[in-house]
């Protein structure tokens, strides 16, 4: 698979999971997220797999996440780094929750799956496309 191929395909899943409607379908999750998935949140926060399910099965639909600056980064065969930043748009459109994003997603059965995210905050940046 080239770079471009696989920088697209990662960042198709990692958008998919800023989307309420994958948020909310613990089969989707299922088949996203390493059975051993942890998350360091922007809080500063801990997650397990088991945490990151009841989260997200009780959350309030949070603002449009407009994504940019993806990277990829083979760290082995089948192991990706993906980094990239994002900021929460509000339906008023004011703009919030400024955060730097790396995610290691693994090959393995036939399909990408996430096996850690962790979300820095950071300064505000400008917004491609907004």
């Amino acid at each position: 698979m080239s770079v471009d191929t696989l920088l697209s395909v990662l960042r198709a899943l990692e958008c998919e999971l800023h989307e309420p409607k994958a948020r909310r379908d613990e089969k989707r999750l299922d088949e996203l997220l390493d059975p051993g998935f942890r998350e360091f949140g922007r809080s500063g926060a801990a997650y397990e797999r088991a945490d990151i399910f009841e989260l997200l099965s009780n959350e309030v639909p949070p603002a449009k996440v407009q994504a940019q600056g993806f990277k990829a980064l083979e760290l082995a065969p089948s192991v990706v780094l993906l980094t990239y930043q994002s900021a929460h748009v509000s339906h008023a459109g004011s703009v919030e929750r400024y955060t730097n994003r790396s995610s290691i997603w693994r090959f393995e059965d036939s399909r990408w799956q996430m096996v850690f995210h962790q979300g820095t905050p950071c300064e505000a940046f400008e917004l491609e496309g907004i």
